[in-house]
């Protein structure tokens, strides 16, 4: 699967008293970039509620920090699904800053995500659109 690539700019919010991008916030860069990609691909979230009857829910997290990122950074998220399962996408993920002449990893994982039933939160088949999508490369 091609990776997907969305940029992210620190804001002061994201940031702790040290004006280090507190850690939890990489999580929530690569959330956004797993949604931005689903939305790439013509699935809105609250539309797989509606129609389909499921959620994504995070199973898993594996995450090395490898640099800080710093108030006013810009970043790039990448998501790439490097498995998917009956119920589940694994997503390799990583956190790059985007400097004018370099590029630097900051923070890389693989995240698991539980495709779930929207009543009862058990897991539930993919949608056969999302695999005939992921099966067809179309990322």
């Amino acid at each position: 699967m091609d990776t997907f690539h969305w940029p992210v700019r620190v804001y002061y919010e994201d940031t702790d008293s040290g004006g280090v991008v507190y850690y939890a916030n990489y999580l929530r860069f690569m959330e956004r970039a797993r949604t931005e990609w689903l939305r790439s691909l013509g699935v809105e979230q609250d539309k797989l509620i509606e129609q389909e009857g499921v959620l994504f829910a995070v199973r898993h997290v594996d995450v090395d920090y490898l640099k800080p990122a710093r108030f006013n950074d810009l970043l790039e998220a990448t998501s790439r699904v490097v498995e998917f399962g009956r119920a589940s996408l694994t997503f390799e993920q990583a956190i790059t800053r985007m400097d004018a002449e370099t590029k630097t990893g900051l923070c890389r994982g693989q995240v698991k995500i539980a495709c779930l039933g929207v009543e009862s939160f058990r897991p539930r088949p993919l949608p056969e659109f999302l695999k005939m999508i992921l099966k067809n490369g179309e990322s």
